[in-house]
């Protein structure tokens, strides 16, 4: 081997390395760091980059560095391509079911008419809407949503920061508040036609970027358990994605991912009509998993760099 190619040989392992340590972070959740967290949210594309660096280091004949960035590349698959793959997924006849949606408008910058025809054309039992500013829920009703979905429990500035964004939820069933009631979340109960209810919650966290990874934490922590009483619902902008710990975490406690049951949980939703960063997805909705997953769907919404993504949800 000559001196080039001694080179080449060792220099894999400047690859391999920070590969074998990004699985190791994700496969055993250790992203306790600030500046990890965001990273792990692209998770996917250092899967293919393991990929990658297992073909180089095969090319080069280093088998250890090969071994080691192999080991990598299935730890890495395994954690993301069940969510391309998906499982569980029911069919909704002779059940009660659930249709909701939940859009991300990007401080009322979301072109309201293509809201409400998104609206008109799947018409959802449910609207979710986050970052909702006070003159965009009046674009709203000039577009006609009070049309198709009359009820609604809004928090345009909620808690102790009025310049935070609000929420919105928006039903053609009776809605009553219930908390959460803050920045972070809010919180109703649907009376379905059956009388049953369902309890809901529109979810946006603050982004998870160094000074605010505390609050992010606290934040996806205080959503509520599932698996008892009347079901529960967490949609909307997590600004997390499954590689996070975090959201895993909340997922444990009694809930399934619906883009990831039904197979679409690698969808990108943000940012949208943006080059960089990379397309991750952060948007979810999160079913207690005594509801059946019969659809999920994601949708473009222009004007905003977030897409819209949707549901049907089949009761027990």
């Amino acid at each position: 081997m000559g001196a080039l190619g001694a080179r080449r040989y060792w220099l894999i392992w400047a690859a391999v390395v920070p590969i074998a340590i990004w699985a190791l972070v994700r496969s055993f959740g250790l992203e306790e760091s600030g500046r990890l967290v965001p990273l792990l949210a692209f998770t996917p594309y250092a899967a293919v980059a393991a990929l990658l660096v297992a073909g180089v280091a095969t090319a080069l004949r280093n088998w250890a560095a090969a071994a080691v960035a192999a080991l990598a590349t299935f730890c890495l698959a395994l954690a993301v391509l069940p969510r391309a793959i998906g499982d569980g997924t029911v069919d909704a006849a002779g059940r009660e079911t659930l249709t909701l949606l939940s859009a991300n408008i990007k401080r009322g910058k979301a072109d309201p008419t293509q809201v409400v025809a998104l609206v008109e054309r799947e018409r959802p039992d449910l609207l979710m809407v986050q970052e909702l500013t006070p003159g965009y829920v009046g674009k709203l009703d000039a577009a006609g949503l009070g049309r198709l979905l009359s009820q609604r429990v809004i928090a345009v500035f909620p808690g102790r920061r009025p310049k935070m964004p609000g929420l919105g939820i928006y039903a053609s069933r009776p809605l009553r508040a219930l908390g959460p009631h803050d920045n972070n979340a809010l919180g109703a109960a649907l009376r379905m036609p059956s009388g049953r209810s369902v309890r809901l919650v529109n979810v946006h966290p603050h982004t998870p970027k160094p000074g605010h990874i505390g609050e992010w934490r606290q934040s996806l922590e205080a959503l509520p358990s599932a698996g008892r009483g009347a079901p529960w619902l967490l949609v909307g902008d997590f600004n997390a994605t499954l590689d996070q710990a975090e959201l895993r975490a909340v997922v444990d406690r009694g809930y399934r991912d619906a883009g990831d049951v039904a197979g679409m949980g690698l969808i990108p939703t943000w940012p949208e009509g943006e080059t960089l960063p990379p397309l991750v997805t952060i948007d979810h909705v999160l079913a207690d998993r005594r509801l059946g997953i019969v659809e999920y769907s994601v949708a473009q919404q222009p004007g905003s760099d977030h897409r819209a993504i949707g549901a049907v949800l089949a009761l027990p």
